[in-house]
């Protein structure tokens, strides 16, 4: 994936007409830890997701053929048509042009990501995977195959070598 600037931001106040300059000065100090706080969890987090869309790349469809799956999947990640349409009016063809490719997949996992957590699932990258090879509801349900299971654990052990914490938190087998 193509590198991507990460922007954080947090916004805070002052009333300079109050006359407590030690408290203005304790507010922006924790302010700026704040922010400082919030750029490491987003910075984290960002990286997570590269490491575990990379593992699911190097897994699918590592030297990006433009030949369809079995099952007529396309792309850097091997997209179905459904899936593609889920979060692109872009044409499916288009999964074979990794840029676009790579944006879907962003969505795609962000998407992944808040359902797993709205059902009290750690979003690691082994419930990602698991999720994105075997459907979102059997992740949740921990209803995977066997073939699902060893495909997120590879998926796991991947990302774990770009070092994020591949730990297999969340498992139910």
């Amino acid at each position: 994936m193509g590198e991507r600037a990460l922007v954080c931001a947090v916004r805070f106040s002052v009333n300079t007409n109050q006359p407590h300059y030690t408290s203005r000065r304790a507010w922006l100090l924790l302010s700026g830890v704040a922010a400082a706080l919030a750029c490491f969890v987003a910075t984290a987090s960002a990286t997570t997701r590269w490491a575990t869309l990379e593992a699911i790349h190097r897994l699918e469809n590592p030297r990006d053929l433009p030949t369809p799956g079995p099952c007529g999947e396309l792309g850097a990640y091997q997209f179905r048509e459904q899936t593609w349409r889920m979060h692109t009016s872009l044409p499916f063809a288009r999964a074979l042009d990794r840029r676009s490719s790579d944006d879907v997949a962003v969505k795609h996992y962000d998407w992944l990501k808040r359902r797993l957590e709205g059902a009290g699932v750690p979003a690691t990258p082994y419930a990602i995977a698991l999720a994105w090879n075997g459907g979102l509801d059997r992740a949740v349900r921990g209803k995977a195959c066997a073939a699902t299971r060893d495909y997120a654990e590879r998926v796991a052990n991947i990302a774990g070598t770009f070092g994020v914490d591949s730990s297999v938190v969340g498992e139910r087998r």
